[in-house]
């Protein structure tokens, strides 16, 4: 397939902004895809050629793209960040600049899809000396046989950032309705898989009876379970009737694969942080009996048996150089709670079964890895769960979870089958997408940052400007990474891709017209930046809507 024809389905859709629209659109589109493209578009749409999954990454920054498109039209860079800051995005500077230089000849042979995404794939193979010369060779071969549409979506989809407004939702929606395949099933596929280019081809090719046989493969991550909210300790549990109360831990959410010899471990953004914990890995080794299983639990870091802040681990677990020293300064303990697959898959099972079945295969070694603290409560023994989060609160944990005692494991949704309740007041989890400069003595840093949520359609709507709860230092190195992330700037304001997280505390929510979320937050504050997310992970406008209506 030619790559145009792809192109031309992400202008279509992204010249709308309803879902029925993409989700017509797109139908369409996959419907006259051969099942050798099917994969590689399905990733495509979304903006990547890799899994959310895969350790794999492009490792392309925006200044190796704007060099690459001065070349090939023949300008300056400076030209290119002009037209950047004009059009808003280097896809769009891209085009632009493509149009302008009708003197140009490209190669007659037109890109295929196959060929773009084998280049774009081939970036992340290439290291060690001259390899930014050779990424940026790599592109030009791409870029110089495309047309100026072309040029803009190549570059898009190496920063990863399509702009189209196309979702995972989107996407298994236009499958389901290309193949006419129950929603459902997809939907299902989809979970247990984490692969909707796999559920694509075999909806196409196997149609329902596929679909039904696609299921938990260890060493393939899965998206985890959410919880929402608990309205409190007795109401969660008069509705549930039976609850399994246990700690909530402030660490990193582990998801451990075991499949034959090999141990990897995820984290809930799915990353494969394998390399960076290896007394983890021996620890697991040693807990589990020799099979393949899929197990789900916390790792946190400790000082004299006390859990220390969510930093420390965070800092631990990105280390990529001098791992045992980080391992001496940084002590690390994992506690497990669920279990996905144990030679089988068990997340259709209750969590009290698949609880029951994690305990008898674990063997526990005290303060290195454990069982999560948990209590069996009903109505009538509420008091067990509220024992638990103030011995919780007080061991230095967040709170507690609450499930209910006959629900499975639904991977990558939030409902009330699963609930928190932390101490502290809930947060929002938001990306960045703009900020101001300061004023005073905050004049040399952005002191502002503006905020943003996903909506229905993945796109991303403003709710508020922080700046509270950050200190110089925290200002002075998000600053510098604004500059590296800036698509544009206009006068003390600058746009920057969606790339850093907050967690934000507020005192309320009310509706605002100024933000595109119809929504903002009285007195928000920084609590903390989430280096562990990504703007995949962050809250949605549905989950604000419903806190503001609780």
């Amino acid at each position: 397939m030619k790559y145009q024809e792809l192109v031309n389905v992400y202008e279509a859709l992204g010249a709308t902004t309803k879902r029925l629209e993409k989700t017509e659109i797109l139908s369409d589109f996959l419907k006259t895809v051969g099942a050798e493209d099917l994969e590689k578009i399905t990733l495509m749409i979304r903006g990547t050629v890799f899994p959310s999954w895969s350790e794999e990454e492009q490792g392309i920054g925006d200044k190796f793209v704007m060099k690459a498109v001065a070349d090939v039209v023949g300008v300056s860079v400076a030209v290119v960040e002009d037209a950047i800051r004009d059009e808003g995005d280097i896809g769009a500077a891209a085009e632009k600049l493509y149009a302008k230089k009708t003197q140009m000849t490209f190669f007659s042979q037109p890109l295929t899809v196959d060929f773009v995404f084998k280049q774009l794939r081939k970036l992340a193979t290439i290291s060690g000396s001259r390899s930014t010369s050779k990424k940026i060779s790599n592109i030009l071969e791409l870029l110089s046989s495309a047309s100026a549409s072309e040029a803009k979506y190549i570059c898009r989809t190496i920063l990863e950032e399509l702009r189209i407004g196309v979702g995972e939702g989107i996407i298994r929606d236009a499958i389901s309705q290309a193949f006419d395949v129950d929603k459902a099933l997809a939907e299902r596929a989809h979970m247990l898989t984490n692969d909707l280019g796999l559920v694509a081809r075999v909806a196409k090719e196997e149609g329902e009876d596929g679909l039904k046989g696609l299921n938990l493969v260890p060493g393939r991550p899965v998206k985890p379970m959410l919880a929402q909210l608990s309205d409190g300790i007795e109401i969660s549990i008069n509705e549930m009737g039976c609850a399994l109360c246990e700690t909530k831990y402030d660490g990193i959410r582990m998801q451990v694969h075991k499949k034959d010899d090999d141990i990897t471990i995820f984290t809930r953004r799915l990353e494969n942080i394998t390399l960076a914990v290896p007394e983890v890995v021996d620890l697991i080794r040693n807990a589990f009996p020799d099979e393949d299983f899929i197990a789900e639990g916390e790792i946190i870091a400790t000082r004299d048996g006390k859990p220390l802040s969510f930093q420390n681990i965070l800092r631990r677990v990105r280390r990529k150089y001098n791992i045992e020293e980080a391992m001496e300064k940084v002590p690390l303990m994992v506690y497990l709670y669920d279990l996905l697959y144990f030679k089988e898959p068990t997340l259709d099972k209750p969590i009290i079964e698949r609880r029951r079945i994690l305990e008898e295969i674990v063997t526990e070694e005290e303060n290195k890895i454990e069982l999560s603290d948990i209590v069996n409560v009903k109505p009538e023994n509420v008091e067990d769960a509220i024992d638990l989060f103030n011995k919780s609160i007080d061991g230095g944990h967040e709170g507690i979870m609450i499930k209910n005692c006959a629900e499975p494991y639904i991977p990558g949704i939030r409902g009330k089958k699963m609930l928190k309740l932390k101490a502290e007041p809930e947060t929002l989890d938001a990306v960045v997408i703009g900020g101001v400069k300061g004023i005073g003595k905050r004049g040399d840093f952005i002191g502002s940052y503006l905020i943003a949520l996903r909506d229905e359609n993945d796109d991303l709507q403003t709710i508020a400007h922080v700046g509270t709860g950050l200190s110089d230092d925290d200002l002075a190195k998000l600053t510098e990474k604004m500059e590296e992330l800036k698509i544009s700037q206009k006068g003390t304001r600058i746009t920057v891709h969606p790339k850093i997280i907050f967690e934000i505390a507020y005192s309320e929510i009310v509706k605002s017209p100024e933000y595109g979320a119809g929504y903002s937050l009285r007195f928000p504050v920084v609590k903390r930046i989430r280096d562990d997310k990504g703007v995949e992970d962050i809250d949605t406008i549905e989950r604000l809507e419903s806190m503001f209506k609780e």
